[in-house]
């Protein structure tokens, strides 16, 4: 159950707490007071989106906490499956904040969740009825999951996804190699021409950085081969004033005093170590001399040409020896597909045929699930909607055979009758608003009823509704309370005042920094306060006393329940 509810900066909210109860909570309040933005601000609680312009103006974040009672029996097995720690008698806090760069944290119990955590979580606390729901009625596509949502098909639906997966991904390989035969001959003639292509030029992984590094000091032989005479002679080849001639000299003065001092004899060995490294470094880089280079240019040419060729087929397969070699090996591989295409078609038509009987039976398992529960459905629909003043509508959910498809091979469709004698046909077609508002209560209270979460929020469930039958959504709302926690925005006295708990919301005016602003509050009323908002929902400029009464009749006829 939602105990508490905290909301800051969330447009004209500046900062709201409610404190709700059990059975049926009812939220009332002038059109534009902000009953919507309540429903907004659990939306965005329990993993909804939502833009950052509903961030109060001057503020720099939004934030929405709520308080649920201590999980208990699946429901708290659910959490736990979810990684949701759940300290014995302690509640359960959510908590999410929105900055103004559109970045959101949730939080539970104080530990940081992803969002596919908090949403998850969020289905298994609470539920929003709205008017997008009765949009998705008029969507024959949304039937099939409200069916399956009362089937708790979840197990054999993803079963069969499973393999539908596979099947599918086989068939499209089956499509893709029995493509048009004089397509497959051109595919051919352009894989054998590009690999014949590559062949001829005979690469070698690595060849190109060879290849270049030969040319370079091919062009800068001269350059090359002065500057290696210059070293050499600085080092030991010279006439006078070498490395290792001037050590030798150094080497031969120590020596004259090494008698006297002893230290000598380790310097005069670290003298030697430098002559012994010049000499080291001179014969490396007399390597770098190139001296059998018969005619430069013309291996430069040759070298050039080389190079070209590989630039060439770098442009049409790849950059590079690597990228070359690699697309070669790419396109045989391609070439061998398209060879042994009819031996894999043959492979894969068999492996098709298996997975088609897997396919099949977990097809037929799913729809024998769907059938049952369709009736059942049906039946349980159909007597809420006689509750609800719709006793002569005749609602089915057909379920019928179709191609394989993702969600298995039956198609749904919810049919209505909404005069006696008539046929049923498909509800999208023929139902009005006021009879959506209803039939979407009454599969909402069935599934609730079934497998139903602690609190269910109802959005305006009395549109293009009032009296007679308003007050028997208002019933219903109460009876579905009795179960669960009921939370619903009601323009309606007739279901106002069936309420446990009264809570009105008001827009009022406040001044900030010298300027007034807009600011909406939520208080929970007392009795006789119950008297004065009922009555003003039931209408007129000024309250009567005449209204008054009606209201205190409307509130006391719910003793009766």
């Amino acid at each position: 159950m939602l105990e508490s509810l905290h909301i800051e900066n969330i447009a004209v909210i500046k900062s709201v707490d409610i404190d709700l109860s059990e059975g049926l909570c009812v939220l009332t309040g002038e059109t534009g007071a902000g009953k919507s933005l309540l429903i907004d601000s659990v939306s965005f609680l329990t993993g909804g989106r939502v833009s950052r312009d509903l961030i109060r103006a001057g503020e720099d974040r939004a934030l929405v906490s709520a308080l649920f009672s201590s999980p208990e029996g699946e429901l708290a097995e659910a959490l736990s499956e979810l990684g949701i720690d759940l300290p014995e008698g302690d509640g359960l806090l959510l908590q999410r904040v929105l900055t103004r760069d559109g970045r959101s944290t949730a939080r539970i119990n104080g530990r940081a969740v992803t969002q596919g955590i908090l949403r998850e979580v969020g289905t298994l606390l609470i539920n929003i009825h709205g008017q997008s729901d009765n949009q998705k009625l008029m969507q024959a596509s949304a039937h099939r999951a409200l069916l399956d949502d009362y089937a708790q098909d979840g197990d054999e639906l993803e079963g069969y996804r499973g393999v539908y997966g596979e099947w599918k991904a086989v068939r499209d390989e089956i499509a893709g190699l029995r493509r048009d035969v004089a397509e497959r001959i051109r595919l051919r003639e352009m894989l054998e021409f590009q690999i014949k292509d590559i062949d001829a030029a005979k690469l070698k992984a690595g060849e190109e950085e060879r290849l270049t590094e030969r040319r370079d000091k091919l062009l800068h032989l001269e350059k090359i081969n002065r500057q290696v005479g210059l070293a050499c002679r600085a080092l030991c080849d010279g006439e006078k004033a070498t490395v290792t001639a001037l050590c030798d000299r150094a080497e031969a003065a120590l020596s004259s005093i090494a008698g006297i001092i002893p230290e000598c004899d380790g310097l005069m060995e670290r003298i030697a170590a430098i002559r012994a490294e010049a000499e080291d470094i001179a014969e490396r880089v007399r390597e770098f001399a190139d001296e059998d280079v018969g005619d430069p240019t013309a291996e430069l040419d040759k070298l050039e040409g080389r190079l070209d060729t590989i630039s060439r087929l770098g442009r049409k397969y790849g950059e590079g020896v690597e990228a070359i070699l690699q697309f070669r090996e790419e396109a045989a591989a391609r070439l061998t597909v398209i060879d042994t295409a009819d031996e894999r078609i043959e492979e894969l038509e068999q492996e098709e045929e298996e997975l088609r009987r897997r396919l099949t039976h977990r097809a037929e398992e799913l729809t024998a699930i769907r059938k049952s529960a369709a009736t059942a459905l049906s039946q349980a629909v159909q007597e809420a909607l006689a509750f609800l003043d719709m006793p002569k509508v005749r609602f089915e959910v057909a379920v019928k055979a179709t191609e394989f498809g993702a969600f298995g091979r039956d198609e749904v469709e919810f049919l209505l009758s909404a005069n006696p004698g008539e046929p049923v046909g498909p509800m999208v077609r023929i139902a009005s608003g006021g009879e959506l508002s209803r039939i979407m209560l009454a599969i909402r209270s069935v599934l609730n009823e079934r497998y139903g979460v602690p609190t269910a929020i109802y959005d305006e469930v009395d549109t293009g509704i009032s009296g007679r039958t308003a007050r028997k959504v208002g019933i219903k709302l109460a009876t579905i309370a009795k179960g669960s926690q009921v939370v619903c925005v009601t323009h309606s006295a007739q279901i106002a005042s069936l309420a446990d708990a009264h809570y009105v919301i008001e827009k009022r005016e406040t001044v900030e920094g010298g300027e007034t602003r807009a600011e909406t509050g939520v208080r929970r009323i007392d009795e006789a306060d119950r008297v004065e908002e009922i009555a003003r929902i039931l209408g007129g400029l000024d309250i009567t006393d005449a209204q008054r009464a009606a209201a205190r009749e409307l509130i006391a006829g719910k003793e009766g329940l």
